[in-house]
């Protein structure tokens, strides 16, 4: 028997990418502004949102490594933000000018991050029936703002964030914190997310069925993770959940 939902929160739950793309073309204006060229602002914009998705290149990955393990999450988007204006040409930006452009991709983020439609129901539905706990990967920095903004505490009855954790999705540990807060065994819990490496894996990691929402992501067979259930979106889940245990 079902008794707890696990679900990640990112292009889940809530629309992060379209939350991403407005704030991002936001930011490119805000690069127009302060450079006047198109062009660099786009590519600005794009490398500093594949710097916070940690999409480096390999002399950042070695650079911002160790950075990383001496700075806060803050101060290494400020120096993100420093490398990409000198890279692209553009001369040199102070940390309290590179702090203002960072908390202005944030704010509009914020802004804009929401519940995809439907879902919002759907935890206060699903809640009268199962445990609800959010597994949410990445630094507190960023998820906290984020989990605030839709006020996820409202609708759920736990909340993990990888960053305050020893490991995250897809290491066995965070699940196994979550079973044991919503009290059940991994065959009676379900694990919804859309990352294969993470959500997927994690769940099998655990023993929990897996549920994928493929968006329109390729199946990669060459990592070898096969999901147990498949939507194509987030709209489609408490569908799902009402075949795997009518309610």
């Amino acid at each position: 028997m079902l008794k707890a939902l696990f679900l990640d929160m990112d292009d889940t739950l809530c629309d992060t990418q379209q939350a991403n793309r407005e704030a991002t073309q936001k930011l490119v204006t805000a690069f127009q502004q302060r450079y006047g060229k198109t062009a660099a602002a786009e590519q600005l914009a794009k490398d500093y949102v594949k710097g916070i998705y940690r999409e480096w290149t390999s002399d950042q990955e070695e650079k911002y490594t160790e950075l990383l393990k001496e700075c806060s999450e803050e101060h290494y988007r400020i120096v993100l933000i420093q490398d990409i204006v000198k890279d692209a040409g553009l001369g040199d930006i102070d940390s309290a000018q590179a702090l203002q452009l960072q908390n202005k991709f944030d704010q509009d983020r914020l802004d804009s991050f929401r519940f995809f439609p439907g879902i919002k129901e759907f935890l206060i539905e699903a809640r009268k029936y199962f445990t609800l706990v959010v597994i949410t990967n990445g630094p507190e920095y960023s998820q906290l703002p984020k989990l605030a903004a839709v006020q996820m505490e409202e609708y759920v009855d736990h909340i993990l964030v990888g960053g305050q954790e020893p490991e995250q999705k897809p290491a066995a540990s965070i699940f196994f914190k979550a079973l044991g807060l919503a009290g059940c065994e991994a065959h009676e819990v379900v694990h919804v997310g859309d990352n294969l490496a993470a959500d997927i894996q994690g769940a099998h990691n655990s023993g929990i069925t897996s549920v994928w929402i493929q968006h329109q992501q390729p199946l990669d067979a060459e990592l070898g993770i096969d999901p147990h259930h498949t939507v194509l979106h987030p709209s489609e889940i408490p569908e799902l959940i009402k075949q795997l245990h009518p309610y």
